[in-house]
């Protein structure tokens, strides 16, 4: 048969894969909302303050190390799951099943009575989602051939846009259908509608179950031994705990001045002490590489290569590129992280942050994802990257306007439509530029890093948020927060010819 007879053939909706990718898409997108989107919703009328409501953002970091432990997925066999159902499905069944128990454990707890075990179930529901996550790219890669990749990862992102409205929308209608409101709030309400979040978690099952075991291809990407990747993410898990334990140890800021000074001065101590324990995390992980706990050659190779190839590749300019990667996004994650808690506290009900935000919002990211593409193709990727960091910046400052207003649905379109649309123009042209960042030889390491740190500084400043609401309100804060791309944008007109030139 012809090239163009093959070609002719790849209808993409009797290829079987197709289908399984969007199920376990699906399956994908239903936990993520439900770790600080949804959550913050309920943690709010559980009378939860703004502060530790933001706060509960850092369960999502798992998503952000997830590539640390993509290695023991991929060689560490389970028992009795891998010898029944194959490597992949193995540890794709085991994820689920986590991600559901996880939203089950949500569910049985009252965030008024155990605000303590609802972090940790959250906690347990981010790493048993990002597990998933790196489960469902290994098994997209050994599914089907080179041919159908981009067809199955525009599938993949389709269901787990679905699943995101699930979790996002389905959530918020099935709580106020349920009989928890903005004034009355019930914990009943909240916990049939994990619990029914937990259900949907029997689509991605179902579909494990029925799919067969993908061929296990030829040579692993990973070439040590088992043992030595369960001594580093052993290793990991140290550093991440001795992190916790500085972070969540240190006393709380004297009391030294009054009133704004004294809420200034807090944050600033916070700001210290969560800088002073990624050191000592840092040191922690330092010990055990020279106590030989990790192999060090895994780390060279793994880890410091491709970070050395890209310094050496970019000399001067490599740590102005990672401050850009690191902070581009910071504008846009830091203001999502309250957004809900600021739709409930200017009075929207949760149909009508469910319709607008979750439902037309993602439409209006998808919108701008695909313009953001096209922009690209047709005038370049560091002036979309540009457009987009100024776009994102500039309607940071509706929402200043929308605090200023009484309710209205029709403002709220107004300002999502802007937002996400300009959002959807700076991610598309974001993950085009950290593309082109990377070299062949270390192309799938240097990305996964890459796409780590630049969620992981805005996760991280985001968990503040709440603090500073209630130092300094939405408006000023609204306003901080779109003064955090200025140093974005001038980042990116500084290395505009640089990195033609480099």
């Amino acid at each position: 048969m012809s090239e163009r007879g093959e070609d002719a053939t790849l209808v993409w909706w009797r290829q079987k894969p197709v289908w399984i990718m969007l199920f376990l898409g699906f399956s994908a997108g239903v936990p993520l909302l439900l770790i600080f989107s949804s959550l913050s919703l309920w943690l709010r009328e559980a009378g939860v303050s703004k502060s530790d409501v933001t706060y509960f953002s850092w369960a999502a970091l798992g998503f952000s190390f997830k590539f640390v432990w993509a290695p023991l997925v991929d060689k560490l066999p389970l028992p009795l799951l891998s010898r029944a159902l194959g490597r992949r499905r193995g540890w794709l069944l085991f994820a689920q099943l986590a991600v559901a128990a996880s939203i089950a454990l949500m569910a049985s707890v009252d965030p008024q009575q155990q605000l303590a075990w609802m972090a940790i179930a959250a906690v347990l529901l981010g790493f048993s989602a990002a597990t998933q996550d790196v489960v469902i790219d290994a098994f997209r890669i050994e599914s089907a051939n080179p041919r159908l990749q981009a067809l199955l990862s525009s599938t993949y992102i389709a269901g787990y846009r679905i699943g995101m409205i699930a979790a996002g929308a389905g959530a918020l209608y099935l709580a106020e259908g349920f009989g928890s409101t903005n004034d009355v709030y019930s914990y009943i309400a909240w916990r049939n509608t994990y619990y029914c979040m937990a259900g949907l978690m029997l689509v991605g099952v179902a579909t494990t179950l029925l799919i067969a075991e993908p061929p296990a291809g030829d040579v692993s990407p990973y070439h040590y031994d088992t043992g030595d990747y369960l001594r580093f993410f052993i290793a990991f898990v140290i550093t991440v705990a001795t992190f916790v334990g500085v972070l969540f140890g240190m006393p709380d800021a004297p009391v030294w001045f009054s009133g704004y000074s004294q809420q200034l001065f807090s944050f600033s101590y916070s700001s210290l002490v969560l800088l002073l324990a990624v050191f000592i995390g840092y040191q922690a992980f330092r010990l055990q590489s020279a106590m030989g706990v990790v192999n060090q050659q895994l780390v060279d190779e793994s880890y410091v290569q491709p970070i050395a190839d890209f310094i050496q590749r970019y000399k001067k300019l490599a740590l102005w590129v990672l401050l850009l990667v690191g902070f581009y996004r910071v504008s846009d994650i830091v203001l999502g992280v309250i957004a809900n808690v600021f739709y409930q506290d200017m009075g929207y009900s949760k149909d009508e942050i469910a319709s607008v935000t979750k439902v037309f919002g993602v439409v209006m990211t998808i919108v701008g994802s695909f313009l953001g593409g096209f922009l690209t193709l047709r005038f370049g990727v560091i002036r979309v990257l540009m457009l987009g960091a100024v776009l994102v910046s500039a309607t940071n400052l509706l929402f200043m306007w929308l605090a200023g207003l009484e309710v209205s649905v029709l403002a709220l379109t107004v300002v999502i439509a802007a937002d996400n649309l300009s959002g959807g123009v700076a991610v598309a042209a974001f993950v085009a530029w950290l593309s082109s960042l990377t070299n062949v030889s270390f192309t799938a390491t240097q990305y996964a890093i890459f796409s780590s740190v630049m969620t992981l500084f805005p996760k991280l400043l985001g968990g503040y948020t709440g603090s500073v609401v209630e130092t300094v309100g939405y408006e000023i804060f609204f306003l901080l927060a779109s003064l955090l791309g200025v140093p974005v944008i001038a980042l990116i007109w500084f290395l505009r010819k640089r990195l033609e030139a480099a």
